[in-house]
């Protein structure tokens, strides 16, 4: 949350706590990384957040409170951070006509995937947020190719090419060993 005088408080640590709650770890250390909804895609990627990471969540979470859902799914963690890298969430007014063009630009400019191209700062964000009319809508290619889902076919060819290499190689191993 954001005071009165644009001072940050954490309020709510309910989802490091809550039983079931999707959140990764890595093996070996202790910390959370994130839960796979609202982490950024830098750091999906490894990369190391800052302040714009956490105008992404407050995008995601934004998002998440007109449209009824968040932004990206999958039916594991590693399936919606894949799908943060890739994809396109449904347009906001797609699932809510009444969202104004300017709401939907806010929601897109926090969700950009490059935090270069994302507010700044929370600040910068609850100004629009305030003032939607002083917001220009940009023409955006997400608004228009949001259905064309990418997936990364090309692990999952090597995947496959691999996996039909095993009996091959054992095969072949037999073969040698066998006719020693």
């Amino acid at each position: 949350m954001v005071d009165a005088n644009d001072n940050i408080k954490l309020i709510d640590f309910g989802i490091a706590g809550q039983q079931g709650a999707r959140r990764l770890t890595f093996a070996k250390l202790s910390q959370v990384m994130g839960t796979p909804d609202y982490i950024s895609p830098e750091q999906v990627k490894g990369k190391r957040g800052d302040g714009r990471s956490d105008v992404y969540a407050l995008g995601v979470i934004l998002y998440e409170m007109l449209a009824g859902k968040t932004p990206f799914q999958g039916p594991n963690p590693f399936a919606i951070m894949n799908d943060r890298l890739l994809n396109n969430p449904v347009p906001p007014r797609e699932v809510d006509p009444t969202i104004s063009q300017e709401l939907q630009e806010i929601i897109y400019r926090a969700l950009e995937r490059d935090p270069k191209n994302r507010y700044a700062n929370a600040h910068d964000m609850a100004v629009d947020l305030k003032h939607p009319d002083k917001v220009g809508v940009a023409e955006r290619p997400e608004l228009h190719d949001w259905r064309k889902r990418r997936t990364p076919w090309l692990r999952k060819i090597l995947f496959y090419i691999m996996l039909a290499l095993i009996p091959v190689v054992i095969f072949g191993l037999l073969l040698l060993f066998a006719k020693r």
